[in-house]
């Protein structure tokens, strides 16, 4: 049994939140059904497939609905975390209720073949230039989240971290997601959010005090689930 993850489906099946991708470039050019071959090529029915936010552009659970029917169809058990455009994710307990196939993951943790993953949506930090008052009130909510699942795991488990936003804005800077990471012993940390070649050569990847990053959108990973644990 393996652990896959890739962020960023973007997913619009719904009439009435049907958004292409491919006005973004070249890498979104049909990728939901790219994303469906090469899920399906790799990933097996005892596999799970971490999903690191912004899975559908509904605005309305039920506009949702279209995406997270299509992505119950898929290979394998997945565990889903929020995006900042997933409007629709509400209600915890009510989407937990819905499929056998996905696990909404939030405020909690998942153990995994003696693997634990933790994580939360993240924001923008505060190095960011942009960074105001509105952002550090959720800024500081999401270290909270983010906290409550790692206090979740057993002392000395393995931990697979998992985020939307980028732990850091700025790649030479520090933040209290990543020493939160480094506190709990986690080694690897996944993450998307980041779209586009600038965004990617600026992107935070490889070993930061002790810490793997990765950034995992499906357009950095040309549409398929990276393997990240066999």
């Amino acid at each position: 049994m393996s652990i896959f993850a890739i962020g960023d489906l973007h997913l619009s099946m719904a009439p009435e939140t049907e958004k292409p991708m491919d006005v973004f470039g070249d890498r979104w050019f049909n990728h939901a059904e790219r994303i469906r071959e090469n899920w399906c090529k790799n990933v097996g029915e005892n596999d799970t497939v971490i999903v690191a936010g912004d899975i559908s552009w509904g605005l309305k659970l039920e506009e949702a609905r279209y995406d997270l029917d299509w992505v119950d169809k898929l290979p394998g058990h997945k565990v889903l975390i929020k995006g900042n455009h997933d409007l629709w994710w509400a209600g915890i307990n009510r989407l937990n209720k819905m499929y056998d196939s996905i696990t909404f993951l939030q405020n909690d943790a998942i153990n995994i073949d003696d693997v634990w993953i933790c994580g939360s949506r993240g924001w923008v930090t505060p190095d960011d230039e942009d960074f105001t008052e509105a952002d550090e009130k959720i800024y500081n909510r999401e270290l909270l989240r983010l906290k409550s699942s790692l206090d979740l795991v057993p002392a000395g488990e393995e931990i697979i971290g998992i985020l939307h936003f980028p732990p850091v804005s700025n790649a030479k800077n520090f933040s209290g997601f990543m020493q939160l990471f480094e506190d709990y012993g986690v080694k690897k940390v996944y993450y998307g959010h980041l779209h586009g070649e600038d965004a990617f050569k600026k992107a935070l990847q490889g070993d930061y005090h002790g810490t793997e990053y990765r950034l995992i959108s499906a357009d950095y990973l040309n549409c398929c689930p990276l393997l990240v644990k066999e």
